[in-house]
């Protein structure tokens, strides 16, 4: 039998100029080695011809340059969102609109549960709900006698029981940032960012490396990338250690349809963590590819933790927190660069965008070096400046376009107004100054899917309907390009990954329809079938 396979397709969406469409793609050795009609790879040698996509359109392998391996895991908890989801086995899961569903839903939750077993939530988030906000009162409804704690959607905030405030000793007398009390002095349950949820965390044994390095959790993050089109995905923000690595090598074999790109996230000394990030490098495979890391700078804008510009948020909140503080984003910039250690840093609001473009042009001037391709992540409220900025720094830029969907009425009415919604992950702003870019989608903080990602784009339709900032829309093929060759750029495997180019791995999205031919409205309807991943076919 030969060693060349030629696919056969109703149409390939090839992303290479060169050739932009043909109907077949010729494979061996797990990569293409030919782009055309029926006899392209003829010149090679014998062939063989594989018919099974002959009725599918192919696609380059989908590019998600931001999620989180606990996509897969966190569906050991319960969910308590406000949207519909389906989690890795295809099940759907009903939203809660109001906060009595949620107390309901999560009491049922409960019931299932081992008595001395604490009760945990996520994908709940209070900017949905026209109720009360949550807080430990209404989850001591649930039990007073279980420590209880219910992560939000951005994994930026928590709320808890009064259980779980006793047991890492949350009272009157704290006093931490993040710690949110009431009229009365005492805490309401609500945890804003890091350093006052890690304790309960660790308590209650909530662990996002836990949730992300088990061989279930591997497999779950591959099941839930084939069901949208996925062959390369990022883990930003991962604790991987060698251990990690060896049980992840262990599972990823040829067979295994995911490319996973983690970002080791950076906390404490920057030496310590570029020593770690360079030793990881040094274990990359073609299917789990290590050496950059990711920076925490502020929070989350729906949860009023992301650092503004002025005039702050429409409500008068306090103007977020700093994850990393400014002077640290500085150090670890400056040391990274140094290294040459692509850095990915997390930037919601446009004062952590602008203190981290300041960090890498410091960086830069004390240790110049091309090629650094370092991201700036979510970016939702940079403006032209910043982009323009980042453009002349040789930044990279990865826009949160989901939320437009997810959370657009809100931030119009409740975070940041009109005038700065309607401009915000601002792609079409990005591609005018010539900024490298590519479309997210954060999960779990919003359903994994490069076609809904690309839809949110192309249309920024709101939850309600209403298009947020028509004169930021990109047209079908701009956002198709950006999630495939623009994420493949930002992650520095535009040579190997992006298009269906020959010498590049054979990673291939297989569609029932053809996503430049459908209503820009129904891009986000586009079924997928499965996945060609080096070259081995993986369908639904």
């Amino acid at each position: 039998m030969s060693d060349i396979t030629v696919f056969a397709a109703r149409k390939i969406i090839t992303m290479d100029d060169n050739c932009p469409q043909a109907t077949h793609v010729a494979v061996r050795d797990g990569r293409v080695l030919a782009v055309g009609d029926a006899g392209c790879a003829n010149q090679w040698g014998p062939v063989r011809h594989d018919d099974r996509l002959q009725d599918a359109v192919l696609m380059p392998g989908l590019v998600e340059g931001h999620a989180h391996m606990m996509a897969g895991g966190v569906w050991r908890y319960a969910y308590a969102g406000f949207h519909d989801r389906i989690d890795p086995d295809g099940v759907l899961w009903p939203g809660s609109t109001d906060l009595n569903a949620v107390i309901g839903g999560l009491k049922d939750y409960a019931e299932g549960l081992n008595p001395d077993a604490p009760l945990i939530g996520w994908g709940f988030d209070p900017i949905f709900l026209s109720d009360a906000r949550l807080n430990r009162s209404h989850l001591d409804q649930i039990s007073t006698d279980r420590p209880i704690a219910i992560l939000f959607s951005n994994f930026h905030l928590m709320c808890v029981n009064s259980k779980a405030l006793d047991m890492v000793g949350y009272g009157s007398g704290t006093n931490a940032e993040g710690v949110i009390k009431g009229p009365d002095g005492t805490p309401t349950g609500e945890l804003q960012e890091m350093a006052a949820m890690f304790p309960i965390m660790r308590r209650l044994g909530i662990d996002f490396r836990g949730l992300s390095q088990t061989p279930e959790a591997i497999n779950a993050y591959a099941k839930v990338a084939q069901r949208v089109g996925v062959t390369t995905i990022t883990d930003l923000f991962s604790s991987i250690t060698d251990a990690d690595v060896d049980v992840m090598l262990d599972i990823m074999g040829d067979d295994f349809p995911l490319r996973i790109v983690p970002a080791l996230g950076v906390m404490g000394d920057p030496v310590a963590m570029a020593d770690k990030a360079q030793a990881l490098a040094a274990r990359s495979t073609d299917k789990l590819r290590l050496g950059a890391v990711k920076l925490m700078t502020d929070g989350a804008i729906q949860g009023w933790t992301a650092r503004m510009r002025w005039p702050g948020y429409v409500g008068g909140q306090p103007n977020g927190l700093w994850n990393t503080a400014p002077e640290m984003i500085h150090a670890i910039c400056a040391e990274m660069q140094a290294r040459g250690i692509q850095m990915h840093i997390h930037v919601n609001g446009d004062e952590a965008a602008e203190v981290s473009l300041d960090a890498i042009e410091a960086a830069l001037r004390a240790h110049p070096g091309p090629g650094h391709r370092h991201v700036l992540q979510h970016c939702q409220m940079m403006d032209r400046d910043l982009f323009q900025r980042a453009a002349e720094l040789g930044c990279c830029t990865n826009i949160f376009s989901n939320h437009i969907y997810y959370f657009g009425d809100q931030h119009v009415a409740l975070t940041i107004g009109k005038d700065r919604a309607h401009r915000m992950d601002a792609a079409r702003t990005a591609t005018d100054v010539g900024v490298h870019y590519a479309l997210h989608s954060d999960a779990p903080v919003t359903p994994l899917g490069p076609l809904l990602t690309a839809w949110c784009a192309v249309n920024r339709r709101t939850m309600s309907g209403a298009v947020l900032g028509a004169r930021q829309c990109l047209t079908v093929d701009e956002a198709l390009y950006a999630i495939t060759m623009g994420a493949a750029y930002t992650l520095k495997l535009d040579g190997e990954i992006g298009s269906i180019s020959v010498g590049k791995r054979a990673d291939f999205s297989v569609l029932g329809r053809d996503p430049t031919a459908v209503n820009p409205m129904a891009l986000r309807d586009v079924p997928v079938l499965g996945t060609v991943s080096g070259g081995q076919v993986h369908l639904l």
